[in-house]
């Protein structure tokens, strides 16, 4: 009798006779082989939608890249068209900070007379973005293409650059704000000593060399107590850290003038209030408190002096910043190299009628026709300084310049704009 091994021995090599065996390897084969087809399968369909969801991941970007993102086609068109002059000896103009609240007055007067006009801006936090989406949308009312692009990006403005030959550069995006740099120091290296580099860096390298004109700050005079402050003045007193990297930037655009050829001008605005202005400003905060029946905070000096600032109506900034634009000299280097001295100037564009904060508080309470709960306090070592008050004879002689509107005007067109804007009825605002 054979052994149970015998019978899966196969009689000529390669055939095994036991036909149970046979037939449920040759199932297995069948099984095996549907299911090699279906993985086979599996993988062409797997292929077919990966093939298709990266092709139509290519027509997505190619699409963005033809509408309005940075560096598209359609993006390239719009800072064009938005460049373009339409007037005789007109200028084409980047405005940096063109949301802001000074960049916002100055970009639209320059297009409404037929300037090229190009805004850039970040819309950062520091106060509430929305305001800065409303200029957005006056500015998209005059046709000036405003970019949301920092002016730390190197490529962007590279591109900025290639793309149109600037005459002008008005620069007005800054970290603003005396007392926040003891909460964020390093958003005010960030734009105003970084970013001021940054862009003029691409102002040198640019064929042609733009003429500049940017925002300084009577914040530079610090502690000097000469008044009224002239543009002579020691500026080495510095009050804070906004004031220093104000001072910072004086010194830095000089050097850029000296080295690289860059027409430069400075300009030291003093208290600059009006429709449309910063939330973090005296002004406007206590406008707000004082409808919403909240307590304001006064403050006061040494010896209970009263805080004086020479309070400076929009309309009169943005003559000053657009005379500046007018008179200034062209650059003379190209490439980064310098072929000639350069113009290099700064000026003080204030007022020159400095008023009391107690006083500018009770016009409020005029225009608003409700009185304000006040608390009056020592002022605290906040980097705030107690008085400001320009000498503006440099700049009338140069620029022009003359302000023609006065505290008590210019707080009641910003009140009536300030009723319209939060959709407040005054009426109901008595109390």
């Amino acid at each position: 009798m054979r052994g149970l091994e015998e019978e899966f021995i196969p009689s000529t090599p390669g055939k095994f006779k036991d036909k149970t065996y046979y037939s449920g390897n040759r199932q297995f084969h069948r099984c095996f082989a549907s299911t090699s087809t279906m993985f086979l399968w599996a993988l062409f369909l797997l292929a077919l939608t990966a093939s298709y969801l990266s092709f139509q991941s290519f027509m997505d970007s190619g699409t963005r890249y033809l509408s309005s993102t940075w560096g598209s086609l359609h993006w390239e068109k719009q800072v064009r068209d938005s460049a373009q002059i339409h007037r005789v000896n007109g200028m084409s103009v980047l405005v940096t900070g063109a949301a802001g609240f000074v960049g916002s007055h100055v970009s639209i007067a320059l297009k409404k007379r037929g300037d090229g006009v190009v805004g850039i801006d970040n819309f950062n936090n520091y106060y509430d973005p929305s305001l800065k989406k409303a200029r957005k949308n006056l500015l998209n009312l005059q046709n000036v293409y405003l970019i949301e692009g920092d002016i730390n990006d190197v490529h962007m403005l590279a591109k900025l650059f290639d793309i149109v030959a600037f005459t002008h550069v008005m620069h007005l995006a800054a970290q603003a704000g005396v007392r926040y740099a003891m909460e964020n120091p390093k958003s005010y290296v960030h734009s105003n000593i970084a970013g001021l580099v940054t862009l003029l860096e691409a102002c040198k390298n640019a064929n042609p060399q733009p003429a500049i004109v940017w925002a300084s700050s009577s914040s530079v005079y610090g502690l000097n107590e000469k008044v009224p402050f002239s543009e002579s003045d020691r500026t080495d007193q510095p009050a804070s850290l906004y004031a220093a990297t104000k001072k910072a930037g004086e010194e830095i655009t000089h050097t850029y003038n000296h080295i690289y050829g860059l027409s430069i001008t400075g300009l030291r605005f003093f208290t600059v209030y009006g429709p449309w202005g910063r939330p973090d400003m005296a002004y406007f905060s206590f406008t707000r408190n004082i409808l919403q029946g909240k307590p304001i905070t006064v403050y006061r000096g040494k010896n209970r002096v009263d805080l004086a600032r020479d309070f400076t109506y929009i309309d009169d900034i943005v003559k000053g910043c657009v005379g500046s634009l007018d008179t200034a000299g062209k650059s003379t280097g190209s490439g980064g190299k310098k072929r000639g001295p350069a113009m290099f100037r700064i000026f003080n564009l204030g007022n020159t009628s400095p008023v009391t904060v107690p006083m500018m508080v009770a016009m409020l309470e005029k225009h608003l026709k409700v009185k304000a709960k006040k608390h009056v306090l020592d002022m605290p070592g906040n980097g705030d300084v107690p008085f400001t008050h320009a000498n503006i004879s440099l700049a009338q002689k140069e620029l022009g310049y003359k302000p023609t509107t006065n505290l008590q005007t210019g707080l009641g067109k910003f009140v009536r704009w300030y009723l319209s804007y939060y959709g407040y009825r005054q009426e109901k605002s008595v109390k």
